[in-house]
């Protein structure tokens, strides 16, 4: 398989020079959104205290990522003069409101915005999340299907990497009921597996997987301990339906359960990871003390990436080696024909 030259660069601006994600997430907005307005006892966060931490996670925590992922509401507005230009933008383009119905949950992207805005900016990837149930109504998972697609047809019409990432979530029928952004207790390994078969066919136009832990991250033993081979085989499987390069996000876990959960994703074949909770949350439990956020995320949540990101190092396998580019490896031929009708009208 031969990439576009947007994607290849788009790939590439990504991850490291070794070619493994190193990828912070603080496009997060219920998750930080939520616990500001519960502390003024208010229905909504007042805007400057939830941009002004996302763009405290960006001074603060780039220095250890290949990539940052930001969002268009909060983050790029205050975040992204303090990024450097040479780590890779990545934008989430779903809104975190969705509509909740009888049959389950339908995405949206945000007001506004677009694949071609994005492209336009100067972002390196798209991300968009999506809900997902394989046993929700049928009507449902027709509009998540085509949801998907056109985003994946938008980023190949612009030539940019889709980064998309799938969450399983609560029908009405199931005894966890959160509209929360964790990991959904009890989840079934079936739907999450099931659901990266779907979503892995060649019409969705996926260039990276952001997946969850097949079980609850609780219940991760990490390689090497007491029954790791069962929870193995269940990430081997996850990786092969994959079929791509693939990160894993940590959906709240706490990180030690993160980290097990990087040591079976790794011997599966992944890539690297893009999480944000595990990261920063502890530094952000300490609301509204700036003081002791910075010092936090100086600290503690630098010391855990670094740890996660020498495990990455060690373990992760580098993106263009995955076997969909072949044995050569992704590449970009530009005598080929795509690349000629493509960019025809650019010729002398």
């Amino acid at each position: 398989m031969q990439l576009s030259p947007g994607k290849l660069w788009g790939m590439r601006r990504m991850a490291d020079a070794d070619g493994r994600f190193k990828m912070t997430a603080v496009d997060q907005r219920p998750p930080i959104k939520n616990p500001i307005a519960a502390h003024y006892g208010q229905d909504q966060a007042p805007y400057d205290d939830v941009a002004r931490f996302k763009a405290l996670m960006t001074q603060t925590l780039q220095g250890e990522s290949s990539a940052m992922l930001l969002d268009p509401h909060f983050a790029i507005p205050r975040g992204i003069q303090h990024l450097s230009p040479t780590k890779g933008l990545i934008v989430t383009l779903e809104d975190s409101l969705f509509e909740e119905t009888a049959g389950g949950r339908l995405s949206a992207q945000i007001d506004d915005w677009s694949v071609a805005k994005i492209k336009r900016m100067g972002g390196d990837a798209v991300k968009v999340l999506a809900w997902y149930r394989p046993d929700a109504s049928k009507s449902v998972n027709d509009h998540q299907k085509d949801y998907v697609k056109q985003i994946g047809e938008d980023c190949a019409r612009h030539d940019i990497p889709f980064l998309f990432e799938l969450l399983v979530y609560p029908l009405a029928s199931d005894a966890h009921q959160t509209q929360d952004y964790v990991e959904l207790q009890g989840k079934k390994t079936d739907d999450v597996l099931a659901s990266v078969e779907e979503f892995a066919r060649p019409d969705y136009g996926v260039d990276v997987f952001k997946l969850e832990s097949p079980m609850n991250a609780v219940d991760v033993p990490g390689v090497g301990n007491e029954g790791w081979q069962e929870a193995q085989n269940i990430f081997d499987e996850m990786g092969r339906l994959a079929g791509r390069p693939w990160v894993m996000l940590s959906a709240g876990a706490g990180k030690s359960d993160f980290r097990n959960i990087l040591t079976h994703a790794y011997k599966a074949g992944a890539s690297g990871y893009l999480a944000g909770r595990a990261i920063w949350l502890d530094a952000f439990a300490h609301f509204p003390d700036w003081d002791l956020m910075r010092r936090g995320l100086e600290t503690e949540s630098v010391d855990y990436m670094k740890d996660i990101n020498q495990l990455t190092n060690s373990q992760a396998t580098r993106w263009n080696e995955h076997e969909i580019y072949g044995p050569q490896g992704a590449h970009f031929t530009p005598d080929n024909a795509a690349f000629r009708h493509e960019y025809a009208d650019f010729k002398g």
